[in-house]
């Protein structure tokens, strides 16, 4: 992403804040794994999307005085050649300039007194504090921590979530985004292809993985968009599955839900076949069901339309698939088949914190998510594709990714 991208971000965060008011962002901690091991940094997202780093205990720190004038401080850890030695090299004020335009800096350790002098100065009655949700007494994190100091400490700041106006400028995807997520479908279409080609009889769920994740590195990607559920037969019943223990049996499908990162925004597509490339009666007229209410959705879906509509439309137009092909007769048992939501916005979470919009609008990018699961055939998959919101309608990001029968069969045929 260039500069001006997160640059421009902070702008728009300023422009949604109160006259009077201080929002603070943290990129976040590492945590302790076991004895001295610290689990792999993951940075906050809305840290990263306003600035473009991902580095633990930076913090970066907005304005807007009296008048309506905005400023900004990045607060960086300062520098120490010994720990960088150890850990890597932490970011420079010269190259967080470079990266995300910053131009007034601080050191991490400075940031609390820098704050306690602001909050006692008169000049500003809001602090904006990137905490989520409303509460702030059941999750412990580097911002909520801070909230319940502020709280003690000066409670004539009244506390606004933070977090709302990232919901918002979130929603809508700006070109490059769009971008990102383009290159993350190729490369996830990548991915799936190597699962497809291995494919077979009596490979463990690890070895699907495996191969998966292996594509994605080869094609430079900054790793997969979150953990890859990926599992066999029975296995298939578990809707949010990371054991990856399992091993194929002739005839099970495959359910992979998977996704890769690129400029720190995700994709989420889920394909299923049968291990042996070669799909069964039964196995086709679920997919067929699913794929249709798939094809439906991206008919129809449009600016304007409501967001609760597309949940409700894939369920009711699945159940009319289902019960043409006589599985479910009666409206009251779609839930047997039907275990989870049809749609989730899409970004730098995979489950992206937006601001859930009544009305479709272009520049959305959501999930159109078709899951059947038929326990008693043994049966169970998803067919999961990405939905762009455009100005007349909606494209496929991930079409291209085979998803119908013969496509599927063929691919694994000829790969």
């Amino acid at each position: 992403m260039k500069k001006e991208y997160y640059s421009g971000n902070r702008k728009n965060v300023i422009r949604e804040m109160k006259n009077g008011s201080l929002a603070v962002f943290f990129s976040g901690d590492e945590i302790r794994r076991s004895a001295d091991e610290n689990y792999d940094f993951f940075g906050n997202r809305n840290f990263l999307y306003l600035t473009g780093i991902e580095e633990p205990g930076l913090v970066l720190l907005l304005g807007k005085d009296s008048a309506g004038a905005g400023w900004e401080k990045l607060y960086l850890r300062r520098p120490d050649a010994f720990a960088e030695r150890w850990t890597g090299k932490r970011t420079k004020e010269s190259e967080a300039a470079e990266k995300a335009a910053a131009e007034a800096f601080g050191y991490a350790e400075n940031f609390e007194k820098d704050f306690h002098r602001l909050a006692v100065s008169g000049n500003y009655a809001f602090l904006y504090a990137d905490t989520y949700k409303e509460s702030t007494e059941d999750i412990d994190t580097r911002a909520h921590r801070f909230v319940r100091d502020v709280k003690d400490a000066w409670p004539y700041l009244q506390i606004e979530n933070g977090t709302m106006i990232l919901r918002k400028l979130r929603t809508i995807k700006q070109p490059c985004e769009i971008e990102a997520i383009r290159k993350a479908e190729a490369i996830t279409k990548e991915g799936i292809l190597a699962m497809m080609k291995v494919s077979r009889p009596g490979l463990y769920e690890y070895q699907y993985k495996a191969e998966f994740e292996h594509a994605l590195w080869q094609h430079g990607t900054e790793g997969t968009g979150f953990p890859p559920i990926i599992s066999a037969g029975a296995n298939n019943f578990c809707i949010h599955y990371y054991a990856y223990q399992g091993q194929a049996q002739d005839g099970d499908m495959i359910l992979n839900d998977v996704g890769a990162r690129w400029n720190g925004l995700v994709n989420d597509v889920s394909r299923g076949w049968p291990c042996n490339g070669k799909f069964t009666e039964r196995q086709k007229l679920l997919y067929n069901c699913a794929l249709a209410t798939s094809d439906h959705m991206f008919q129809i879906i449009r600016p304007g339309m409501k967001m609760a509509e597309v949940d409700a439309e894939i369920r009711r137009y699945n159940y009319e698939q289902l019960k043409d092909a006589g599985v479910c007769e009666k409206w009251e048992d779609i839930g047997t088949y039907m275990w989870h939501g049809g749609a989730h916005h899409i970004g730098y979470d995979v489950h992206d914190m937006v601001k859930t919009p009544e009305i479709i609008a272009p520049g959305m990018a959501f999930c159109v998510d078709v899951g059947i699961y038929h326990e008693e055939w043994g049966i169970g998959f998803r067919v999961e594709d990405n939905c762009l919101v455009t100005e007349d309608g909606c494209e496929n990001l991930s079409k291209d990714i085979p998803r119908t029968i013969a496509d599927i069969e063929d691919c694994m045929r000829n790969i």
